[in-house]
């Protein structure tokens, strides 16, 4: 049984936070540079050099990709072999990114009640999900989500009858009501089964997946592919000014569901849709 002190868990949490909005992932960029190549679009080539060169910055500068650090999102795998020790595991990550938000002079963005509105003052809390697993480490992976984004993600409740037709028509029109709010060229994380709740889970994991990745059922792999097609045709392109980059990637995870039911939801990732993660 190997024994983890919280105290280890905030110094990662914290160094995270830091890295997932100083630093874009390099499948993503790569991702960019690759549409530059391709895009058709003389303000859509523009756009997308403008976000480069934003990325360079931010690295090199040590500052945040985006003014919208987003509100945090937390992933925490935890073996069956580890003990916790002196405190709570939830306390201990929440502290983290109050630290890391602090030291790395990210936007404080979240607000402790949805309706009173008054800002918390240090990003938390937090939106973490834990899993359990097999061995003796605990894996973190810290997600930032802006709401740029976030706000035009959605969720439908569709009827078996509605079959695939219906799941691909919900998907691109989700994307196409967002237009160039989300910041594009986006990335589109859908579920697909389970309830309410696991389809909307599915779609926030399916943002972790690397760039260029493919669902493990050829059917689904076939789907993501026609997907990226067809957002890649609506014209949104880079910021919504128009071109042939409106996404980088279609990612569907999928989860069983109930004889009566089809449940979708579409999470929408912007041009930096950050994650860090690290193994203690």
């Amino acid at each position: 049984m190997k024994e983890l002190p919280v105290n280890v868990i905030v110094d990662l949490t914290a160094k995270l936070c830091i890295e997932a909005n100083y630093y874009l992932n390099d499948d993503i960029k790569k991702a960019l540079t690759d549409s530059l190549a391709h895009e058709e679009s003389p303000v859509g080539k523009s756009t997308l050099e403008t976000m480069l060169e934003n990325v360079d910055i931010a690295k090199n500068e040590q500052m945040p990709i985006c003014q919208d650090t987003g509100m945090t999102v937390v992933f925490c795998e935890i073996g069956m072999d580890v003990h916790i020790t002196d405190g709570d595991l939830t306390a201990a990550i929440n502290e983290g990114v109050r630290k890391g938000y602090e030291k790395g002079y990210l936007r404080k963005s979240v607000v402790k009640d949805p309706i009173n509105r008054i800002n918390s003052g240090d990003n938390t809390p937090a939106v973490i999900h834990y899993s359990i697993v097999q061995g003796e480490a605990v894996k973190i992976t810290v997600a930032p989500k802006g709401f740029g984004s976030e706000n035009m993600s959605a969720l439908t409740m569709l009827t078996p009858a509605d079959g695939i037709e219906g799941v691909k028509k919900f998907i691109v029109n989700t994307v196409s009501n967002g237009g160039g709010n989300p910041c594009p060229p986006i990335i589109v994380g859908v579920g697909v089964g389970g309830t309410m709740e696991k389809c909307a889970l599915l779609a926030k994991q399916a943002l972790l997946r690397p760039l260029g990745s493919v669902h493990l059922d050829p059917f689904w792999q076939g789907i993501e592919a026609e997907l990226l097609t067809e957002i890649n045709n609506l014209g949104i392109g880079p910021a919504g000014f128009g071109g042939i980059t409106t996404a980088l990637g279609v990612h569907i995870e999928t989860f069983g569901t109930h004889i009566a039911g089809l449940p979708v939801a579409v999470n929408i990732g912007c041009h930096v849709t950050r994650h860090a993660e690290g193994t203690l």
